[in-house]
């Protein structure tokens, strides 16, 4: 089995190292809060470290999972970040969702110490992390990392794919994402339609999920939102962090992403009420309150 280091073990992270170690792999990890490290390892076993450098420095492929562009650079670079400890021949899979622009920045930095690199983000949520079964998009400039990683990683991969150079899994997520703002704003109003029609949310959830309307959202999410039950999933406050990377490359690209827009000013709505750390399918609450 490899020598595996993971850097970030939130609701996210903690469940993908977690299949790792289920895999009998050789763990180190790190976590900015040291008690939840502590608390992974006395449950899941391996070594926990106190710095990102510690962990590459044990590891032939270093896995990380933190919040966004600036968390990345912080794990990444400088005295303490994981380049600084990353031995030639060494990989790095970042599983963060982050923008293009820092993908491609740090597979040239490690192009420059020997070393492979792949942007890896994932679809799926907190559920597909627990249970093993999340989308991977991928990117690298050499295909051979991604041979080499792909096994590793199918320990909590349903499905993964190389798209394409450095950068290629974050415009592939950033897709994932615009597509879900819409679906999920299409389901709210659908939802809030037949309810206020008379119908039974349940039952035509039940019929017409069968057919061309069919959605991930629908399907796992539709009977909590007719309950106004948030509390759990995909936080509003993170969507709106990965909608706002869609946005800044947009504006490179020259795409229109008006609805995609309207959207986000709609989750803004659901920010003012309180639900910055409800699920994405909360966008339910403006048309029902």
């Amino acid at each position: 089995m490899a020598r595996l280091g993971y850097v970030g073990l939130g609701i996210m992270g903690g469940p993908m190292a977690r299949h790792l170690a289920t895999a009998k792999h050789s763990m180190t990890v790190y976590n900015r809060t040291t008690a939840k490290a502590d608390a992974w390892v006395g449950q899941h076993g391996g070594a926990r470290v106190l710095t990102p450098r510690e962990v590459a420095q044990s590891s032939d492929v270093v896995l990380m999972c933190v919040g966004n562009d600036d968390d990345v650079r912080s794990v990444v670079f400088g005295e303490d970040g994981i380049l600084a400890g990353l031995k030639t021949g060494g990989i790095l899979v970042d599983h963060t969702t982050a923008s293009a622009t820092i993908a491609r920045e740090i597979a040239e930095a490690c192009a420059k110490q020997g070393c492979g690199f792949v942007d890896a983000p994932v679809s799926g949520g907190q559920a597909g992390a627990e249970n093993g079964q999340l989308t991977i998009m991928c990117g690298s400039n050499d295909s051979a990392t991604f041979d080499a990683i792909e096994p590793i990683i199918a320990a909590y991969a349903k499905r993964s794919k190389l798209l394409g150079t450095a950068g290629s899994g974050q415009l592939a997520k950033m897709v994932n994402q615009i597509c879900i703002a819409g679906i999920a704003q299409g389901l709210s109003e659908a939802l809030n339609f037949a309810m206020r029609a008379g119908l039974d949310p349940d039952d035509v959830v039940d019929v017409i999920s069968k057919g061309a309307a069919q959605s991930w959202q629908m399907e796992n999410r539709a009977k909590t939102m007719v309950r106004n039950e948030f509390e759990f999933g995909f936080a509003v406050e993170w969507m709106r962090k990965d909608l706002g990377i869609c946005f800044d490359e947009a504006s490179r690209n020259g795409a229109q992403l008006p609805m995609t827009e309207m959207v986000d000013k709609f989750y803004a709505e659901v920010v003012a009420m309180g639900g910055k750390r409800w699920d994405t399918s909360s966008l339910i609450a403006r048309l029902t309150d």
